[in-house]
Order: structure tokens, then sequence, then C-alpha cells
């Protein structure tokens, strides 16, 4: 994909677009956060009770956790280290914890050894209901699988890797295997921790500083990761084939020195959501994989004074990416709180989390419900249940590129009105600049 366009600015503008402001007209004010008397408690639901409005806030008493709530690919298990609570200043005992989230109520199961865990410790659930925990012993990285048994956790040894660091990936969308990522500056190596037949092993060495992970398909085989050349250059996602030996291939290139980091792919429909700064500066957008269009960026998509980060999409919009429902993470001096916005909305619905929301956990079911886990004093496990709030109001059959033409109902303007371009698929970095782009005025 070799071409943006700012929605509320000029149609297909080019991506290399001056920094300056990109609309002439108004931009779109996002839909307020809606309350707990509107859309944020009636259509909110937890095992225990109602959502607040406002902020998620952590209860008193609750453990700061030291990583994050991960969740398996279809959202059955969950896992993440926990502390009993303590007052404040005490040294916690750290431990792991399974979420079961796919029978009639979630319930969690703490996963204790004989010694407390360490902080930077990470876990990942896997779909038999094990999790992989990743510990750092001096300059080896250790992995297990803990699993309860009766009363006791069971422990699994699967060996170690010598290096100094290194970050597991997002579960792969078949639930049995674990990747790990250890980013070097001139090359990174691409790790199966759990899954293979003896142990941790190698997949790939990838020329490059490497970061990111977002699984492109079901079956497992595609990773895009973020790679940075030795040397330095700009930040370009690539697609690493895992069933070719790790091969490399350009999956974005939105301008010859943009920063173009894929956050979120969804296989079903093939949404992109994007963060780069071919606008000028860092924007949240959106493209297709294999689309000649644009990307896109959503001017409601970066309200003022706040950090959005998209980390869930509606699973199951068969080749309709405009209307799958995308759940954000937004970030303020307030706390965090949840986002909903659609492509084919063009609004962005803030909504009220539950108290004790781990921030930025979830994922959609196929009918639209997102679900939120989270702890807090009333409940140590519990999911809250929020239905995806639909865009009423009707979008202009036109958007001016000065914001005239569009209405007042809160929607974002669209670009200027073309004839439709039939377009044969082509790989998303093969895009090509000449069809996406208008010829300036």
């Amino acid at each position: 994909m070799t071409a943006c366009a700012i929605e509320g600015g000029t149609a297909g503008a080019a991506t290399t677009a001056d920094p300056g402001p990109e609309e002439s007209g108004e931009p779109e004010e996002p839909v307020g956060a809606e309350s707990a008397g509107a859309e944020g408690a009636a259509g909110a639901e937890g095992a225990a009770g109602a959502v607040r409005a406002g902020p998620a806030t952590p209860w008193a008493g609750a453990p700061r956790a030291p990583g994050t709530f991960t969740l398996t690919a279809d959202g059955a298990y969950g896992a993440r280290l926990t502390a009993a609570p303590g007052a404040p200043g005490e040294q916690r005992a750290w431990y792991p914890e399974r979420w079961t989230l796919d029978g009639p109520e979630p319930y969690a199961v703490p996963l204790p050894l004989h010694q407390p865990e360490e902080p930077d410790a990470q876990v990942v659930p896997l779909a038999d209901g094990r999790v992989l925990i990743r510990r750092r012993v001096a300059d080896r990285q250790m992995f297990s699988l803990l699993y309860p048994t009766g009363p006791a956790t069971g422990e699994l040894v699967l060996g170690a890797v010598e290096c100094d660091g290194m970050t597991l990936l997002p579960p792969s969308p078949d639930g049995s295997t674990v990747y790990g990522l250890s980013a070097g500056d001139h090359s990174s190596l691409l790790w199966l921790v759990a899954g293979g037949a003896f142990g941790p092993e190698l997949v790939a060495e990838i020329p490059g500083h490497c970061s990111g992970g977002v699984w492109l398909d079901r079956a497992g085989r595609m990773l895009a990761l973020d790679r940075q050349l030795p040397g330095g250059g700009p930040v370009k996602a690539v697609a690493v084939d895992l069933e070719r030996n790790g091969e490399v291939t350009p999956l974005l290139q939105i301008a010859p020195l943009s920063d173009d980091r894929l956050l979120l792919a969804d296989p079903d429909s093939g949404l992109l959501l994007i963060r780069s700064d071919a606008p000028g500066h860092d924007r949240l957008g959106w493209g297709v994989l294999g689309s000649c269009l644009p990307v896109r960026f959503p001017e409601c998509l970066r309200p003022a004074d706040v950090a959005v980060t998209p980390f869930a999409v509606q699973p199951g919009q068969m080749l309709m990416p405009e209307s799958c429902a995308v759940a954000l993470r937004i970030d303020g001096a307030a706390g965090s709180w949840v986002g909903v916005w659609r492509p084919q909305g063009r609004r962005l619905h803030q909504l009220a989390a539950p108290e004790g929301w781990s921030a930025g956990a979830g994922y959609w079911s196929r009918d639209g419900v997102l679900h939120l886990p989270y702890a807090n004093a009333a409940t140590p496990c519990a999911v809250a249940r929020i239905e995806a709030p639909g865009d009423d109001v009707p979008l202009p059959e036109t958007g001016g590129t000065d914001g005239t033409d569009g209405d007042a109902s809160g929607t974002e303007p669209s670009g200027a009105v073309t004839p439709p371009v039939v377009c044969k698929p082509v790989p998303l970095g093969q895009a090509p600049l000449h069809r996406a782009a208008a010829p300036p005025d």
C-alpha cells in the first residue's frame, strides 16, 4: 500500500502530504463519552454488576500488575501476573493466574509455584488451558508450561534460550504455538518457544531491528513485524512467512521515508489498523490487505489530549472491512476508557470502562459484543459485555474538502465523490500510487 488519504481532507491525497493542517474545514468532534444513563451503562453487563461511568480506575488495594492481560486468539482463556492485595509499599508475591472465559461464568485459577515470580516474567495462555511463562535467569530466557493439578500447580519445563532479552508475541491463531522475538540492532531472532518437538527452536533470523507482532491469517503462517533495517532509516511493516524459513516480504510502504507500523489485522475481512507519520505526524489509519485503495486516516481517531490505541477487531465480517467494529483503548489524564469505531461510521464512540478493567484487554464476538475482563473489590474475575453502538446518523452523500458539504451530526466529512474504480487485488506493498492519489488542483 503506497498511498494515503486524510478522511476529512482531500480524497486520495498523496502520501507526501504537507505537515501543516490537512483540512480547511472544521474537524469532526468525536461523539462524547456516553454516561451511565446512556450507552455506557445501558449496553454493558458484567458478571458481577453494571459498568461504572467514566475511565477505568484501579480498586483500592489492588496490586499494580507488572505486565499485561493476554488472551488466546479465540478469547477462551486469559492469563496475567497478579498478587494478593496488600498495604501500599508492601512487597508483593507475584504469581500467574489463568482465566477461563468460554463458559457460562468466568472464573480464575491461581497457578503459584514454590517461589514468587519476578515482575518481568511474561505469561501467555494456550488453547488447551495451559499457560506458558517466560522467566529471565541471568543471561537466559527460561520457558515452562503451567497447569492446575488439583490444589497444586504442575510445571513442564520446555528449555531455555541464551539471550539478553525476549518478548513473547501474541498467541498464534492455532492456539498451540507461541513465538518469541529477540531483537538486536543488526538482526532479530524469531523463536518457536512452545509447540515445537524438542523445546525452543530458532525459526528465522531477520535482518534489522524488529518489534510488534501481528498475525495476518488464521493458520498462524503469516506474521507481520515492524522492522528498521541495519544502519537506521524508517520503520516498515514486513510479512514473515513461517513455512518458508522466515521469508520476508514488504507489507507497508506508504511513503519512502515514513514510519509505517501495523497495529492490528483481521484475517476475515482484511482490515488493517496502521500507525504512520506519512501525513506529516503520527496518525492512526486503516487499510485493507490486498487492496489498491489508499490508507485512510480518519480525523475522528485523533481526539485532543488523549492517546488512542486499537486492541480488538470484530471477527467474521467476511470481505466487509468497513463494517468491522474496532475497540480502542483511550488514555487521558483521567485514566483509561473504551472507544468503539467502524470505518463506515466515521465516528468515535467513547464508552465507560468497568472498574478494574485490564486496560487494552478484550475481544469481540462475531455478533458485535465486546468482552472486557476486569477484577475489583466486588469480584476477583468478571467480564463486562458491551454491545457495539450503532452509527445511527446517516453520512452525507458528498463531502467537500472545505467541510461545507457535511452535516452537524458529529460525523466526519468524507472525501470528494469520484466514479468507482474497478481494481484488481494486489499485494499490499505493491498498491499503485497513481490510482489512489488524485492530481493536484
